[in-house]
C-alpha cells in the first residue's frame, strides 16, 4: 500500500495535517471551488518564488493565506507591495466580499522541501538541461542536508527528447513508504517540453516522528 498511495494522503491524521482548515457544512462544494481557484492562481503566479508550502484557512468572512516560502523578499517586495497585490489578485479571483488576509512565513532550508526541488528541476528541464546530470546534482543538493536520511527523484515522458517515453529513477539512503511514523515530504511538478510533457516526483524522508 505505502509504495502506490501518495506518503502525504497515508499520514494526514498521524504526523501531516490538512493543508485547508475550515468547515463547510452546506457550503462545502463552494468552498472546495475556491479553495481550488486560489491554489492554482498561487501556483501560477508565486512559480520560481521557492514556495514550499501553502496553506489556507477560513473564516466566516475571511480567507488567510498561509505561504512557506525560501524566498520571502521576493513574495514581499518593496513596502510589502507584493503581498497587498496578492490580496488583490485573490479577491478578484473569487469574486466575492471576503477578508483576504496573507501570511509568508520563512522556510529556510530549500533542500529539505520536495515542492521546492521538485519545481526547481522542472525549470531545469524546460532550459533543456541533461536529465541524467539534473538529477544527480539535485540528490546530491538534497542529501547534504543533516537532517534528511534519504531521497528519490523520478522522471518520465520523453527524456531528452527521446522517441519513446520512459521511467527513470535515482534514489540514496533509506526511504520506508510503508512506515507511518516515517517523515516522508512528497511532491510532483510538470515540466512542458517541445516534445511534450515530463513528470518530475520527489521524495525526501527526514527520519522517524515519534509522539512525545
Amino acid at each position: 500500500m505505502g509504495q502506490k498511495i501518495s506518503p502525504t494522503s497515508l499520514r494526514i491524521g498521524i504526523q501531516k495535517d490538512w493543508s485547508s482548515a475550515w468547515f463547510g457544512g452546506r457550503k462545502y462544494i463552494p468552498y472546495l471551488k475556491d479553495d481550488l481557484k486560489v491554489r492554482e492562481f498561487l501556483e501560477k503566479k508565486l512559480r520560481g518564488m521557492g514556495v514550499a508550502d501553502i496553506r489556507l484557512e477560513r473564516g466566516t468572512d475571511t480567507l488567510n493565506v498561509i505561504i512557506n516560502t525560501c524566498r520571502p523578499g521576493l513574495l514581499i517586495g518593496r513596502g510589502g507591495t507584493g503581498i497587498e497585490e496578492l490580496k488583490k489578485s485573490i479577491s478578484i479571483k473569487l469574486k466575492k466580499k471576503i477578508a483576504v488576509r496573507v501570511e509568508v512565513v520563512e522556510f529556510r532550508n530549500p533542500e529539505e522541501s520536495a515542492r521546492v526541488m521538485a519545481e526547481t528541476i522542472v525549470d531545469q528541464i524546460e532550459k533543456r538541461i541533461p536529465f541524467r546530470r539534473l538529477m544527480k546534482q539535485t540528490l546530491a543538493k538534497i542529501m547534504s542536508s543533516r537532517q534528511v536520511k534519504g531521497a528519490k527523484i523520478q522522471m518520465g515522458g520523453r527524456l531528452d527528447g527521446a522517441e519513446i517515453a520512459r521511467t527513470e529513477h535515482l534514489e540514496e539512503g533509506s526511504l520506508p513508504l510503508q512506515t507511518l511514523r516515517a517523515d516522508i515530504d512528497y511532491a510532483k511538478a510538470t515540466a512542458h517540453t517541445t516534445f511534450g510533457t515530463v513528470g518530475v516526483k520527489v521524495w525526501i524522508y527526514k527520519g522517524e516522528k515519534f509522539e512525545k
